[in-house]
Order: C-alpha cells, then sequence, then structure tokens
C-alpha cells in the first residue's frame, strides 16, 4: 500500500478523498490511546477526560503506572488521512470494564481495531482481544513504548499473547506521529488483504 502522512493543518477534506473507514483504538486502561489519538489526528482531537479520583482508585488498577492523572470517560476522537483518497475516522475506547458496553456500541460500523498493549501488563490484553473476537472484528496488535518497560522479541510476545500467524505485531511509540502512522497503516494494509478476493475466486454474482 501506497500510502503518505498528510499534515497540511487542514480542517477539510480533500475533494480527492472518496473512501473512509472507522477504526478503533483499544487496549487496557493507561495503556496510551488518548496519546496515540492525539499524536495522529490532523484535526483537534476530541478528548473527554477527567481528572481521576480516590474513588476511582478502588476499580481502576493504577499498580506499576506512574503519572496517570487523568482517565477517558466516553472516548477519544481523531481523523489522519492516509491518502489522496483515504481517510481515517479513529476512535479511542475507554480501557476500563466498567466501559466495556460503551466501546462495544462502537464497534459498529468499524472497519477494524488497533490493539495498543503494554509489555509490563501484557496479560491485561487479553480481555479486549477476547471482545474484538467476539465481536467479529479482526485487529492488529501495537506494543506501545513505556520508559523503562522491558523489551522482548516479537516472538515471544507473540506466543504470549497467543496471537494467530496472520495477525500484525508492531512496535510504536504512542508519542510519535511517524511511528503511530506506520503502526495504523500495518493494521490498514491487513485489513486490505481481508476484503482482497482470494486467488482463482469468481466475480460477485457470477455463477461458478
Amino acid at each position: 500500500m501506497d500510502s503518505v502522512l498528510v499534515s497540511d493543518g487542514a480542517v477539510h477534506l480533500r475533494e480527492s478523498v472518496h473512501t473512509a473507514a472507522k477504526i478503533l483504538v483499544v487496549g487496557h486502561f493507561a495503556v496510551g490511546k488518548t496519546t496515540f489519538v492525539g499524536s495522529l489526528s490532523e484535526i483537534r482531537p476530541l478528548r473527554t477526560e477527567e481528572t481521576m479520583t480516590q474513588a476511582g482508585a478502588l476499580v481502576d488498577d493504577l499498580a506499576g503506572i506512574d503519572g496517570k492523572t487523568t482517565t477517558t470517560v466516553a472516548m477519544d476522537f481523531g481523523r489522519l488521512t492516509l491518502s489522496d483518497s483515504l481517510v481515517l475516522y479513529l476512535f479511542g475506547a475507554p480501557g476500563q470494564q466498567r466501559f466495556t458496553r460503551l466501546w462495544q456500541d462502537m464497534t459498529e460500523g468499524a472497519l477494524g481495531a488497533l490493539v495498543l498493549a503494554d509489555t509490563r501488563r501484557l496479560e491485561q490484553s487479553f480481555d479486549v482481544m477476547g471482545l474484538l473476537e467476539e465481536q467479529g472484528l479482526p485487529y492488529a496488535v501495537a506494543v506501545n513504548h513505556f520508559d523503562g518497560a522491558p523489551e522482548h522479541p516479537h516472538e515471544e510476545i507473540r506466543e504470549a499473547l497467543d496471537l494467530l500467524p496472520e495477525t500484525p505485531l508492531v512496535s510504536c511509540d504512542a508519542r510519535d506521529r511517524i511511528s503511530s502512522t506506520r503502526a495504523l497503516i500495518a493494521l490498514v494494509e491487513y485489513l486490505q488483504t481481508l476484503r482482497a478476493p482470494r486467488p482463482g475466486a469468481l466475480p460477485a454474482g457470477e455463477p461458478e
């Protein structure tokens, strides 16, 4: 897929854009979804962050997380033009289990999802991936870089997450626009392979 990173500060879509896709950015609590959407969006991203309270500490696991003071309570929204004809609408979903029903609804009309993962808490990705599989939504996994987090070969991470061989696994830094774009392109390219006709398949509507 030939892709370009468009960053001209435009608010309005180019007239040449004729394809739009809804992409979810999901992952467990505090994995970097808001940062990811914010680093990519060519428009001012919509954010629904609220300051965390002491009451929230009873349900939001902050173990191993430093400096986390806010949390998404609805969604993040951004837009990214990947080429002259393709634009992606990014929906970042809150990671806490109490918001599961909300982001299950968000899967309606979505083409696929990018799952952000953290090597310090890989086990927390299982619930997210399980929900996507229940919804029948294809996904790729991007391991987000955190300072001081352990690094592992992709083969070990793939095995730990029990990923299918065809599921894309990439690394990214959600703070970096180029890095995040590459992760998103990996997902889009994967989704295109799922939509491509099988070799030897007949055109739709043509009898066998």
